[in-house]
């Protein structure tokens, strides 16, 4: 079972444009629109991966008069992320660019 549950977790990360949202969603909370806006994809693809980004509880969303905006998780995303950040900088980074 928890096996299943690290590939949904991971999977739901590893999508280039869920991580995207993700990323932008770093600086502020953003609506469908602005999301769709700033990163150039369409409306069906952002609500899709906003779906996933909810049930996975990587964003969460609040309606704000006829909007609905999405914020990236502070507790758990967030430190999670600039955790990731760091060790990539430190190791991953090297790799990309050809360095043992």
């Amino acid at each position: 079972m928890l096996e299943k549950a690290y590939k949904i977790f991971f999977g739901t990360l590893a999508n280039k444009k869920r991580l995207e949202i993700v990323n932008m969603l770093r600086k502020g909370e953003k609506c469908v629109h602005e999301i769709c806006k700033e990163l150039g994809f369409n409306q069906t693809t952002v609500s899709h991966n906003l779906k996933r980004l909810l049930r996975c509880g990587f964003v969460f969303v609040e309606q704000k008069g006829k909007h609905r905006y999405y914020s990236l998780n502070k507790k758990t995303i967030k430190p999670l992320m600039e955790l990731i950040d760091g060790h990539m900088h430190e190791y991953c980074e090297k790799i990309a660019r050809g360095e043992r």
